[in-house]
């Protein structure tokens, strides 16, 4: 019987191999190149200091030999306890501010308030969300200098240096929580006459409340890497201390305070972790939530959950208690005549030719140091994921020494996120010449400890049954784990490391202030003088810098998609 033409199916073209995803990887391969040429690697520029090996040996072997006096003990577990009410407090600040300017962020607050008023409700949208990007942009550490020159030395300058910029990124989270959250209880309530501020109330924020509370945990564990970097600036706590144990080269006393901070930073972590998972939300940290149609589960409000809430409500009286802030200082005649001077000293901003092609090839150095810092991050982040993470370990032949490569791994992340970028940044100047090669190192060492934490949470949450029909099918370990894991993490992975190069933009001025090139490293040499207007100049730029890296960070992710 002949087959009729009609009834013939032509198998699909082959698709092409140059597409979106092929260009954007070309364009990273020569992006690094040029970090890497921007950062001397091809000139020939002498850019290690021989003499300083001496100090990083002495640095490593003091790891074994922490200081353990009970003075140094009780001034450890002090410093312990002002970074934790540090960031408790500052938490705290970015909730109430995150709250209020995140419903005012939000598409749906606009649609529900002038719903016939669709071309002009952008308007209002737009200015907020231009607003929020000014102080999400400049890094804590920027903040807590500039309080400082208004307030001094108050506690004060450590919790608006936190809570103003995680302020503003909660409240572009919270406004994104509220638009990605299903909409047709809230609806609902406005079509049966209920106000705009009651059907958010009733209808969309119950939805929303277990991404809230999740994102809330997860910015509190945030908050104590922050609270260790303001040490930087005199703030106190366990950055303050370190800061000063590396300047008098007391390697032992630094360790001692390391072990502190990576064991607040664990605490944490788990106690994040945990509240996530009960929350039945484990992936919060790069801003992707469910979509408008799918409803979320209900938490699950077991002990765990209760008891954690109920720490926060003991926890943020007793840490405002301890530190006592001087919040008169907010409104003091001598700190509005400071802030005034500043301004007037810092505006109108005026550049010349020579100052702009110096900030132009001061933006460079800093695109530069970003690239080539999310580049070995996601890279090294990559593969310590895969060995901290629980289904990959499992699968080896040897139990104990999964376990044992399981809890190394992860005890190697933690030590490289638990400690600032700022003193990675000065370990790397032992033994490179200053420039933006150990600034970069240091972010990347840094970032690598929090990618391969996020990652490692990525392969263990991931669907198995693909790769259970691998393995059914005959595949051995390695072709199973390079079909049916690689290819179902790599998504994620590419999304936490556009999120952590975002990022890495603003931490470049973090270790420019110690030293390692960049914008940074000119915005402390202009502090130090006083030269506001080339400080505004130079914010400015970061702020530029970081827009642009958010626009191609979510081009890149929309053509994953």
């Amino acid at each position: 019987m002949a087959i009729s033409p009609t009834h013939t199916r032509t198998l699909p073209q082959r698709p092409s191999w140059w597409n979106g995803r092929t260009r954007w990887l070309l364009i990273f391969i020569g992006a690094l190149l040029w970090s890497l040429a921007q950062a001397g690697l091809f000139d020939g520029r002498q850019l290690v200091n021989g003499g300083g090996w001496p100090q990083v040996v002495a640095f490593w072997q003091a790891a074994f030999q922490p200081t353990l006096t009970r003075d140094f003990l009780a001034i450890t577990l002090d410093a312990t306890l002002v970074t934790l009410a540090y960031a408790v407090t500052g938490t705290f600040l970015s909730l109430l501010l995150g709250s209020g300017f995140g419903l005012l962020a939000s598409e749906v607050w606009w649609e529900s308030v002038w719903p016939q008023q669709a071309r002009w409700r952008r308007v209002p949208w737009l200015l907020v969300r231009g607003f929020l990007a000014i102080p999400r942009g400049i890094h804590e550490l920027l903040w807590g200098l500039f309080f400082l020159n208004i307030f001094g030395l108050d506690p004060l300058v450590a919790i608006l240096a936190i809570g103003i910029p995680f302020g503003a990124t909660v409240a572009k989270v919270f406004a994104e929580m509220l638009d990605e959250a299903p909409r047709a209880p809230f609806l609902a309530l406005l079509h049966s006459g209920a106000s705009p501020q009651q059907a958010l109330l009733y209808g969309l924020l119950p939805i929303a409340l277990a991404d809230l509370l999740s994102y809330a945990f997860y910015r509190f564990e945030c908050a104590i890497r922050a609270a260790a970097i303001l040490g930087v600036v005199g703030a106190g706590g366990l950055g303050y201390q370190i800061l000063l144990s590396m300047q008098t080269l007391n390697y032992n006393e630094t360790w001692t305070l390391f072990y502190a901070l990576m064991l607040l930073s664990g605490l944490a972590d788990a106690w994040s972790a945990q509240v996530r998972q009960r929350l039945g939300r484990t992936d919060v940290a790069c801003n992707t939530f469910l979509g408008r149609d799918a409803l979320p589960p209900p938490p699950q409000f077991d002990k765990v959950l209760k008891w954690s809430i109920t720490a926060v409500f003991l926890l943020t009286p007793l840490s405002f208690w301890f530190l006592q802030p001087t919040v008169s200082l907010l409104w003091a005649e001598r700190s509005q005549r400071l802030l005034a001077d500043v301004v007037s000293r810092a505006w109108p901003l005026r550049l010349t030719i020579a100052a702009g092609q110096q900030l132009w090839q001061l933006s460079l150095a800093t695109l530069a140091m970003s690239i080539l810092a999310a580049a070995l991050a996601a890279g090294g982040g990559g593969l310590l994921s895969f060995l901290a993470a629980r289904p990959f370990t499992t699968e080896r032949s040897q139990p104990w020494l999964s376990t044992l490569l399981r809890w190394v791994s992860r005890t190697l992340l933690l030590l490289m996120r638990a400690i600032p970028a700022p003193i990675w940044a000065l370990v790397f100047l032992f033994i490179f010449f200053p420039g933006m090669l150990p600034g970069a190192l240091a972010l990347a060492v840094y970032n690598l400890g929090i990618l391969g934490r996020l990652m490692a949470e990525v392969t263990e949450n991931q669907d198995e049954r693909p790769l259970q029909a691998i393995k059914a099918l005959g595949a051995n370990r390695g072709a199973a784990f390079l079909y049916g894991t690689v290819p179902a993490v790599t998504p994620r992975y590419l999304a936490y490391s556009l999120y952590r190069w975002e990022n890495a933009i603003r931490e470049t001025v973090v270790v420019g202030l110690v030293g390692a090139g960049g914008l940074g490293r000119e915005l402390t040499q202009q502090l130090a003088a006083f030269n506001y207007r080339a400080v505004l100049a130079l914010l400015l730029c970061v702020v530029l810098l970081t827009f642009v890296v958010d626009m191609l960070s979510t081009a890149v992710r929309r053509t994953a998609r």
